[in-house]
């Protein structure tokens, strides 16, 4: 009988590849509520094609947004005026369950938001609680959390609003992204402790500003953006440097060179760390004219690192530390046990079932390497875990990865590209 399991291939020489990676779900999912909140059509070009980015796509077009394929692969947008009763699928997207809701604030009518089971347990009342200050009328059972449905009066008064948003960046991101259509604009004050992934704050920021939208994020954990238009305009998205974490870190644990086409040499993108926190730890990268080329050469060194701002890195580099000549400790991210999973938790698990010593800590791991063996990674529904079992299984013979689907949440067809990155590795 087959296994229902993805056998990790095992590199048997260093890799030598050029990856063309799909484009940012961070910079696609923004930029479809800017262009559906514009002043007239707009494209989202090279747009991540995911899980997530579907489901977003689908949920603009629930409220009346025109989202179609153009023959190139893009997103043509056409804004209309929002309106319900509509229904909205967030699947376990964080970015959809927390953005649309002050979409939908704006609709004329009811929207109904629900989604996989895991989605119900991820924290969204600090949106619910900042929308019901600025003026929207949610009904959640009194739950902060979904299910539930935003009764839009076609509008949105906005104004002064405090959040907590120590769990989550999104919760600031979901309301800066609509402010400009919220009739007093928004002032969002952070009040907790730090912010966690405030490069996505920046990311949100940037693409406003992009738009035409005046921002003010001056003061430490306050953003103000005023009410106005938004710019109808073309919007490229970026390669998804996150995803390049497992790309990357190939070359780092069996050695070789691999080449991600058209990294950019500014961005916002937290994947950006990568360079310098893979450097660290035992490779080495230049920019070339066709993107960003690591090298490494299988000798892998540990780390000690404050991943606060990364936090979605975490996974492929806690696998890297598995394998390193010398511990790691990552911390700073206490936040990640409330993302597709316990993230903590599962890596300390997973790791430890292939005969590793990790120690899931109060905000993050301690990673002792140790010989691993072979055996069954489980991903709970989450692609950053897939992703880090495939690169285990690249030195370590044996690793079955569960349900590797999952990575098409913001990776599609992971497989064949993992296959291409090992072509030349026999």
């Amino acid at each position: 009988m087959t296994s229902p399991h993805w056998p990790a291939p095992l590199a048997s020489a260093p890799v030598d590849a050029t990856v063309t990676l799909p484009g940012s779900k961070s910079v696609t999912n923004r930029a479809l509520v800017l262009a559906a909140l514009a002043d007239g059509p707009g494209y989202v070009r090279r747009p991540l094609r995911s899980r997530d980015t579907s489901l977003m796509a689908a949920g603009l077009r629930a409220m009346g947004v025109t989202v179609e394929d153009t023959a190139e692969g893009d997103w043509y947008v056409v804004p209309a005026p929002l309106r319900g009763p509509a229904h909205v699928d967030v699947g376990n997207a964080g970015t959809v369950m927390r953005f649309l809701p002050p979409v939908s604030a704006l609709a004329d009518g009811e929207v109904r938001f629900e989604g996989d089971p895991r989605a119900y347990e991820r924290p969204l009342d600090a949106v619910i609680l900042a929308l019901r200050e600025l003026g929207a009328d949610i009904d959640d059972g009194g739950a902060g959390r979904l299910p539930m449905t935003v009764r839009g009066s076609g509008g949105l008064r906005g104004g002064i609003v405090e959040i907590d948003a120590s769990s989550s960046s999104q919760f600031v991101s979901a309301l800066l992204l609509s402010a400009p259509k919220f009739t007093e604009g928004v002032e969002v004050r952070h009040v907790g402790t730090l912010v966690p992934s405030m490069p996505h704050i920046a990311m949100t920021v940037a693409m406003l500003r992009a738009a035409g939208a005046q921002v003010d994020d001056s003061e430490p954990d306050v953003w103000r953006v005023a009410a106005g238009p938004l710019a109808a305009r073309d919007m490229v998205v970026e390669p998804d440097l996150s995803n390049a974490a497992p790309f990357l870190a190939a070359a780092l644990v069996a050695g070789g060179t691999v080449t991600v086409r058209d990294w950019p040499e500014t961005t916002t993108q937290p994947g950006d760390w990568l360079r310098e926190l893979f450097t660290r730890m035992g490779g080495g990268c230049v920019f070339t004219d066709e993107g960003l080329t690591f090298d490494g050469t299988g000798t892998v060194h540990g780390i000690t690192a404050d991943l606060h701002d990364v936090g979605e890195l975490t996974p492929v580099i806690a696998a890297v530390a598995a394998l390193a000549d010398s511990p790691s400790t990552l911390t700073g991210i206490a936040h990640l046990r409330m993302h597709e999973t316990d993230r903590l938790a599962a890596l300390a698990k997973e790791i430890n079932a292939l005969g590793g010593d990790v120690t899931d800590t109060a905000d993050g791991l301690e990673i002792r390497p140790r010989p691993l063996h072979g055996g069954v990674f489980h991903t709970y529904d989450d692609h950053r875990l897939a992703t880090a079992a495939a690169v285990i299984g690249l030195v370590v013979p044996g690793v079955e990865v569960e349900n590797i689907a999952t990575t098409g949440k913001t990776l599609p067809d992971f497989p064949a590209l993992w296959a291409r990155l090992l072509g030349s590795a026999g």
